[in-house]
């Protein structure tokens, strides 16, 4: 069984909004690797990665990704910053979306637990909304590792 677990936000000096999720994933580190760090597997989740180059400096751009419903449907480009394969795949674009991370830890018994943050310009509003939509987007990286149509959960 999957779990998502929101972790605390919180607001550092510098005003940079984080939020922390972690997911257990009964599946192949492989597999929830692809979805996290794959063209193919970001377009059955997130969003469509083109351009996409899986290594430190390569560029990325997320397709209609936005950064919540305030800018939905927006391209947001930016850089690869950490690339460890099938562990850490980390992507910064600009302000005001900030820097997405996953982090894989080895299997734990039938699961995969990913640790997700997000840091970003805003404000504590902001996080609540970006929360409720990283919840959402995590619940389709579920389905589609499951095989079900995340598409329909969007």
């Amino acid at each position: 069984m999957s779990a998502i677990e929101r972790g605390p936000g919180e607001t550092r000096d510098d005003g940079t909004q984080v939020l922390r999720f972690t997911v257990r994933l009964p599946h192949p580190v492989p597999r929830v690797w692809a979805a996290v760090a794959g063209s193919g597997g970001l377009a059955s989740w997130l969003a469509v990665a083109e351009p996409f180059e899986p290594r430190i400096g390569g560029a990325v751009t997320l397709r209609g990704l936005g950064a919540g419903p305030e800018e939905a449907g927006a391209d947001v480009s930016g850089t690869v910053t950490a690339w460890d394969v099938e562990r850490v795949a980390e992507y910064t674009f600009g302000a005001p979306h900030g820097r997405i991370r996953f982090h894989l830890e080895p299997p734990r018994g039938d699961h995969v637990v990913l640790r997700f943050t997000h840091e970003f310009s805003g404000d504590e509003e902001q996080r609540a909304r970006r929360a409720d939509v990283w919840d959402a987007r995590f619940t389709r990286l579920v389905a589609a590792l499951d095989g079900r149509d995340a598409a329909a959960l969007r």
